[in-house]
């Protein structure tokens, strides 16, 4: 392709010393990573514009992982993790997004009880009424999922990356939805939403309210379009939020055997530079996972869990 869609090799990326340890343990054949500026798929972007990390698939019907990163990160960092997922026969796209400022560190401190749900409506669908951040419908997490689908679509158009559209909007039951921290919120909030095919949350949602810093936002508490039975998540005993995390799972009525509390030790060398909270980044860094993020997302052909 142009210079838009650029291929990497996953042993060019050095993320951290253990990355070459990741990309060994994953299957040979898994398919190379694509780099996509949002702005090459969509000229309205304006801001947030690292480039999203695409892995296709041998099978043109193959379900997608959408993985959101977190707060201050791009989906390029979780590279070696998301050639782990491809590996089990999805396509992958790891979407950069408007991360920042952290939902973690706006919304806490206010008495509005619904901030948290207010700030990811806006992140997510760019419609949300007296949200404490603000963007525009081109940077919202699904538009840019739609226009990207649509990009990938018009260039490798026998590829199934049309099976994820239904007209401008995502098929989200063809659509595992998953990510870290920030990212994992905003996928819990859109299988809250929208019936998806898995959900995989990676050490979050943490969102709590001013009167009640250990308890979940009201919206965690919500019914869900998406059946308990799909849904998946992990932490690490030693991050800052083991308590709102453990919270916070029981309120979506995640089950207990579909939840992994992890707890290695860190890899030699981590964390990198100025990380406060390093167990917290390690869920989707540490290659001694690797079999549970396997777990975690199944195979492609997997049909999605029963309800």
């Amino acid at each position: 392709m142009p210079g838009a869609m650029r291929r990497w090799t996953v042993l060019a990326v050095a993320v951290a010393c253990f990355t070459a340890n990741a990309v060994a343990a994953a299957p040979p054949d898994r398919p190379a990573a694509y780099l996509i500026k949002p702005s090459a798929a969509d000229p309205a972007v304006r801001g947030f514009d690292d480039p999203n990390v695409v892995f296709g698939s041998a099978r043109p019907d193959a379900p997608l992982v959408l993985f959101l990163p977190g707060t201050g990160q791009n989906p390029a960092w979780s590279l070696p993790f998301l050639g782990v997922v491809a590996g089990q026969g999805y396509k992958v796209i790891g979407l950069m997004y408007a991360d920042a400022p952290a939902v973690a560190n706006l919304c806490p401190p206010s008495p509005d009880p619904d901030c948290s749900a207010k700030f990811r409506q806006m992140r997510i669908w760019g419609d949300a009424e007296h949200a404490p951040v603000a963007n525009a419908r081109p940077e919202a997490i699904e538009t840019r999922l739609v226009k990207l689908l649509q990009w990938l679509a018009a260039r490798q158009p026998q590829a199934g990356w049309d099976g994820f559209l239904d007209g401008a909007a995502p098929r989200w039951d063809r659509i595992v939805v998953s990510g870290l921290s920030q990212g994992a919120g905003m996928a819990a909030f859109i299988a809250k939403r929208r019936r998806v095919r898995r959900v995989v949350l990676f050490s979050s949602p943490f969102d709590t309210t001013s009167n009640m810093r250990d308890a979940p936002a009201p919206w965690v508490f919500e019914p869900a379009a998406t059946p308990p039975e799909r849904w998946y998540a992990a932490f690490h005993n030693r991050e800052n939020s083991v308590r709102q995390l453990r919270n916070a799972y029981a309120a979506l009525r995640i089950p207990a055997d579909h939840v992994w509390a992890f707890d290695n030790d860190l890899p030699a060398g981590w964390p990198p530079a100025h990380t406060a909270n390093p167990y917290h980044l390690s869920v989707v860094a540490n290659p001694a996972y690797i079999d549970r993020w396997r777990q975690m997302y199944g195979r492609a052909d997997d049909p999605p869990p029963a309800e």
